[in-house]
């Protein structure tokens, strides 16, 4: 496992303790678990983004899926 290092803000540093102490984990484990999280997210968002920016993925109408979703039964 690679170790890296970063700069964090005194605040963000008192609530990385405060989370490791309450939950009993060290403050790497909780710096891996939110990095993670954010590249997990970063992922969907930018898979998201491509689609929104892709001008040959079609798009629907909220009226039409709002109709759709209520014609149902």
């Amino acid at each position: 496992m690679i170790q890296i290092t970063a700069r964090v803000p005194d605040p963000v540093v008192t609530a990385l303790d405060a989370a490791a102490q309450r939950t009993r984990r060290s403050r790497a484990e909780i710096v891996r678990i939110a990095v993670t999280r954010y590249l997990e997210d970063f992922d969907d968002i930018a898979v998201a983004i491509d689609r929104l920016c892709d001008p040959s993925d079609s798009t629907l109408q909220w009226d039409q899926v709002r109709h759709a979703l209520l014609d149902r039964d």
